[in-house]
């Protein structure tokens, strides 16, 4: 095991040089049902806490509606970010496998406690009317016991949702194999989140709120059991030390020596000891070049690092430069999220001012609506994997690359919410020649199938430029911080609900577009402004995605098409 990160490395830059000895390893294929069923169990937990959460707050917490949005971004902005901080203790500590199971028992316990906020009565303000001037507050430790439950719930959640990407990518050889498992790991998720949408947000308002949230314990609790019972099956990546020790090293190496000549003789760079050929440092970043150039003293005389505050090899600096070449790249995806959360949030509200009536007697969860993004998502994903993809290879004879992918899940995400805004400002028509602005819980008689549209072009975004941000960094990241790869997309989107809220906070200061009752606001212009800041992040995208070398993923995709 002590070699199995090397092994690693040099099978993904030569993917066809150790595949017959590869099945004899663990990982590959046998794998897949497990971690499939650990991704199928988390979503729906996280579908079952996060999908109708604002109607929870709304209904049985007594909370306004924009405040309910606000903490609902919150909880979506933790589960986001927070990946991060499992991605650092996988890569440099625990491992995969190990930060999974534990972040799975801390996401089981906090939702076990929603369903006591549900269960039970004292940890419930007395129920009014929505909107109701007469409703009673929650106290302050009913309000507690819910944040904890939603705190606990959501770190345990993006421990474990993000971080079983990258493990699931981990146990096949072949990058090809890696992108497969990537669409249907996002397939997997969102195929969960909408059965959630749909079922589980059924339960909660058709039967009780305890009965929907106990359904979503009990599905990351199987989904944990499988993941544990797949343990002998799988290929556990042993961490070798923090990387990011030796990412710092680098800083500080470079930064010690900035005085010194750079050497135009690969000699005198500190070369890493598993290669067998001297290479020159890039001309890129060149300040960084500095920490591996050698002084006396720096190694030993088998070349052996002596002193490695002092000095790093030039595949960690080159590694570092890797990083920070992406680092605009990462950027762009910080303005993708913001839409998102958005939309995920107000849409709702939306909801429950639209007729959700589905023919006489059913009535559509204000909470079901988004559904439809997570169905066109998954259909897009599957009509991309199995028709688009393979056409495009067979006639381009080039693999679309990951940045492509990202680009085109950019330009509709942006024309998502310009027909959202369109639809919202005729709706806002309708209520005022009904004049129901004045009126709190007026319903305007519009269906709300008249989101679906939007819904479904923002699924279609997603399949786009989900997977390919995924595969982009799994790809392009160093072999050390696989697990970091895919959760800088986590961060990204964190970021992004968190600049939302912040969106939806300056709004509501500012102006007058977003009021308790959005019959009397204007939501579309939110949307409009929305739409803007999306135009301009994909100008900004196409700029930075135009100046991009890649490092790894041109050899991927042509291989790709070879193995056709």
């Amino acid at each position: 095991m002590d070699n199995r990160k090397a092994e690693n490395s040099a099978e993904r830059q030569d993917p066809e040089s150790n595949s017959s000895s590869s099945r004899s390893k663990k990982g590959s294929w046998i794998t897949f049902p497990f971690i499939m069923a650990t991704v199928v169990g988390t979503s729906l937990a996280f579908g079952g806490l996060t999908s109708n959460l604002i109607v929870y707050l709304i209904q049985e917490f007594n909370i306004k509606s924009i405040s309910a949005a606000e903490i609902f971004n919150v909880v979506n902005g933790c589960i986001t970010i927070f990946p991060i901080a499992g991605a650092i203790i996988a890569d440099s500590f625990l491992g995969c496998y190990s930060v999974i199971w534990i972040s799975s028992l801390i996401s089981s316990l906090g939702m076990l406690i929603i369903v006591m906020t549900a269960a039970l009565n004292k940890l419930r303000p007395p129920q009014c009317e929505n909107g109701s001037s007469l409703c009673i507050s929650p106290s302050g430790v009913q309000l507690a016991v819910l944040y904890i439950g939603l705190a606990l719930a959501s770190l345990g959640m993006a421990g474990s949702r993000f971080t079983i990407g990258p493990m699931g990518a981990n146990q096949f050889d072949k990058p090809k194999h890696q992108e497969i498992f990537f669409n249907w790991y996002i397939f997997a998720m969102y195929t969960a989140t909408a059965i959630s949408l749909t079922v589980i947000v059924y339960i909660e308002n058709s039967v009780s709120w305890a009965w929907g949230f106990g359904i979503s314990v009990a599905a990351n609790i199987v989904g944990l059991a499988l993941f544990l019972v797949g343990r002998g099956f799988y290929r556990q990546l042993k961490p070798q030390g923090s990387p990011f020790t030796g990412l710092a090293r680098v800083v500080i190496a470079a930064t010690r020596k900035r005085n010194l000549l750079l050497s135009q003789n690969t000699e005198d760079y500190c070369q890493d000891p598993e290669t067998t050929t001297f290479v020159m440092p890039t001309k890129f970043f060149k300040f960084l070049n500095h920490a591996a150039l050698k002084t006396e003293g720096d190694t030993d005389l088998d070349g052996s690092i002596k002193k490695p505050w002092k000095v790093c090899t030039v595949k960690e600096v080159e590694d570092f430069k890797s990083l920070s070449k992406m680092l605009p790249i990462w950027s762009t995806a910080l303005l993708v999220s913001p839409p998102l959360a958005v939309q995920l949030s107000m849409t709702v509200i939306q909801a429950l001012a639209m007729d959700r009536h589905v023919g006489a007697h059913f009535k559509t969860p204000a909470g079901s609506v988004q559904v439809f993004i997570f169905l066109s998502t998954c259909m897009t994903i599957f009509f991309l994997d199995r028709f688009l993809f393979p056409m495009w290879e067979k006639f381009m004879h080039r693999a679309i690359t990951p940045l492509q992918r990202v680009g085109i899940g950019h330009l509709f995400d942006v024309l998502s919410m310009a027909v959202l805004a369109l639809v919202e400002a005729k709706r806002l028509k309708l209520a005022r020649m009904h004049h129901l602005q004045d009126q709190d819980n007026s319903v305007v008689p519009m269906s709300v199938f008249w989101l679906v549209p939007s819904f479904a072009l923002a699924g279609i975004g997603e399949a786009f430029h989900f997977p390919g941000h995924i595969l982009f960094y799994y790809q392009e990241f160093p072999v050390s911080l696989k697990s970091t790869s895919t959760a800088v997309v986590a961060l990204s989107i964190g970021i992004g609900f968190n600049l939302g809220n912040g969106l939806i906070n300056a709004v509501k200061k500012t102006t007058e577009w977003l009021p308790d009752n959005i019959n009397r606001g204007r939501l579309d212009n939110v949307y409009w402004l929305v739409t803007i800041l999306g135009g301009l992040n994909f100008c900004y995208f196409l700029l930075c995605s135009s100046m991009y070398k890649y490092q790894n993923v041109e050899k991927v995709t042509d291989d790709a098409v070879n193995e056709q």
